[in-house]
């Protein structure tokens, strides 16, 4: 009965047990499933926020290449097409123009140029650019700005080489004021042709100019002028060259034509050279004279001493012609005549035709002792000859009294060959002996009473020319100085 009752029980509970036993386990799954997708959700809320934050690093990334500057905001740079000039359309827009100069680095005779260092400003007014301010404060910027906006197109006429300084920045500064008008101004290295004329070189004076236009807009489109008249030409005080001296700087204007596009206007920026002659002086001039001069020693020196009369010829013209190669050589070949060519090439040939002289009064100095020796009756024999050719070349004065000697010398050794070689060396010796005593004391006497009639004259002819050539040509290089 016990057992009945049991099993009775047993069959009510079990049910029940079951079905809590399911549900646990379905609350269990139920929880696990849940919490398995909240942590799912969580996790891609997580990327969602790490995805959002790093799409609005990008946006910051990027808004500096979107967005204009604050400054360009200002401005309204984006608004406008800044590839037309201002106010196309209509009047030519004027473009006012200063010019600084700072130095005048070289100036080069061989290559016909110059080289000038410059700060170069440019006036406009761009009214796109106004901007509004409460203070009427002007803005400053740096060449970034420059390649987003207008400004002119001015270039040098006959330039070969220039640039923009760029250290340690590029020496470029724009400044827009609050009603339009800017300023546009950088620091330039040009250098440009100048055409020299040397005719006069060196006492010549140079004019070199700089010249500015638009290159693109003629004077329809832009009207160039200098914004302060003449006043807007300044230079350095401190500004020298090595060989020039600045005489004057100016500005002027004009217009320049071109067939295919048509009239431009035109800026000068003129200056004036003047040479230091100085230099050229010491270089060239003076050791010219003192070669003429020393060409003038000869005509002192025996006309007999053949070698050291020869000797000095050739010297100084070797010497003139170095002092022509050089300066030739640092000049441009130009196909005129120039001032120090005159001068230069006379004196040249002052110091040949010493050498010429000497060659006239050699030749009429051994045609005169020929002369002596015939009438003495000493034309046959060989002694003759070599007694000439002493005469001429062993560079002794030959007194008439050791000429009678050796004669008498000759003479005797025809007649007695075997007695002339025994008393040779002894007549000889007495000869020069005789010869030194002539000489002893009275070389200056010698000297003056043996010269040639062509080295007397030449004495006086050659310098006096020479000097009125100086005179002459320092008198009108003077006057064109």
């Amino acid at each position: 009965m016990v057992l009945v009752i049991k099993l009775l029980l047993l069959t009510c509970l079990w049910p029940t047990a079951v079905l809590t036993n399911v549900s646990s386990q379905s609350d269990h799954h139920r929880y696990h499933h849940h919490h398995r997708f909240h942590h799912h959700q969580q996790k891609c809320s997580s990327m969602k926020k790490h995805n959002s934050k790093r799409e609005i690093k990008m946006k910051k990334l990027d808004s500096t290449k979107v967005r204009p500057l604050k400054s360009e905001q200002l401005l309204r740079i984006e608004d406008h097409d800044f590839a037309m000039r201002p106010g196309f359309g209509g009047s030519p827009i004027p473009v006012g123009i200063d010019v600084q100069v700072e130095s005048i680095d070289r100036i080069s005779e061989v290559d016909m140029d110059f080289t000038t260092t410059l700060y170069l400003r440019h006036y406009w007014k761009d009214e796109r650019l106004s901007f509004p301010s409460t203070k009427n404060r002007s803005m400053t910027f740096d060449g970034r700005l420059i390649k987003k906006i207008w400004v002119p197109d001015v270039f040098f006429v006959h330039s070969k080489r220039s640039f923009i300084h760029d250290t340690t920045t590029e020496n470029v500064m724009l400044r827009v004021y609050p009603d339009g008008n800017v300023l546009f101004s950088l620091r330039i290295t040009v250098s440009a042709m100048c055409f020299m004329d040397f005719s006069r070189f060196p006492l010549d004076t140079q004019n070199c100019s700089l010249e500015l236009e638009s290159y693109a807009y003629n004077e329809e489109d832009l009207m160039l002028y200098w914004k302060h008249g003449n006043e807007s030409l300044s230079t350095d005080e401190h500004i020298s060259l090595s060989q020039f001296f600045i005489e004057e700087f100016s500005a002027s204007s004009g217009l320049a034509f071109y067939s295919s596009t048509g009239w431009y206007n035109r800026l000068f920026i003129n200056f004036t050279l003047r040479r230091h002659i100085f230099f050229f002086v010491l270089q060239s001039y003076f050791p010219a004279m003192l070669m003429v001069m020393l060409s003038w020693v000869s005509f002192w020196i025996d006309r007999r001493a053949v070698p050291a009369r020869v000797s000095l010829g050739i010297t100084t013209v070797l010497t003139m012609s170095t002092i022509i190669t050089g300066v030739s050589a640092s000049m441009p070949q130009v196909s005129y005549i120039k001032a120090v060519d005159i001068y230069l090439w006379i004196s040249f040939l002052f110091v040949f035709l010493s050498v010429i002289e000497y060659a006239a009064v050699n030749y009429l100095t051994t045609v005169e002792e020929r002369k002596q020796l015939r009438k003495r009756g000493k034309v046959s024999g060989m002694y003759n000859i070599d007694a000439v050719q002493a005469m001429a070349f062993d560079g002794c004065y030959h007194d008439s009294e050791a000429d009678v000697d050796m004669a008498t010398f000759a003479v005797h050794s025809e007649d007695s060959p075997a007695r002339g070689r025994a008393v040779s060396i002894p007549n000889l010796d007495a000869t020069r002996i005789k010869r030194k005593r002539s000489l002893k004391g009275n070389v200056g006497r010698i000297i003056l009473q043996n010269n040639h009639v062509i080295d007397t004259y030449s004495r006086i002819i050659f310098p006096t020319v020479y000097i009125v050539f100086n005179f002459f040509y320092w008198e009108l290089s003077k006057q064109h100085y």
